[in-house]
């Protein structure tokens, strides 16, 4: 059976690993795309723009470690500052 093309909330949210309301609040401000359906107006996420969101995040992640590194050289010095 293929994937189903639109998520409840509740989906979504355990496909992040956050709550209901945290997926709520990140569709609210626009982060995540959504329809109202149904004459209850409940919410549902289109797989695809969850997809697009996930791959933004990873883009912004990768930015920031771009421009604030804190690998190798940082463990390294904050280990040796430990020990002196």
């Amino acid at each position: 059976m293929p994937a189903p093309r639109f998520l409840q909330l509740s989906d979504v949210a355990e496909v992040l690993n956050i709550s209901a309301n945290q997926v709520y609040a990140l569709v609210r401000r626009g982060d995540i795309p959504a329809v109202k359906i149904g004459g209850r107006g409940q919410w549902r996420v289109e797989s695809s723009e969850l997809e697009k969101y996930i791959e933004r995040l990873y883009t912004e992640t990768k930015q920031f470690i771009d421009t604030h590194p804190f690998g190798e050289e940082a463990e390294v010095s904050g280990s040796e500052d430990v020990r002196s």
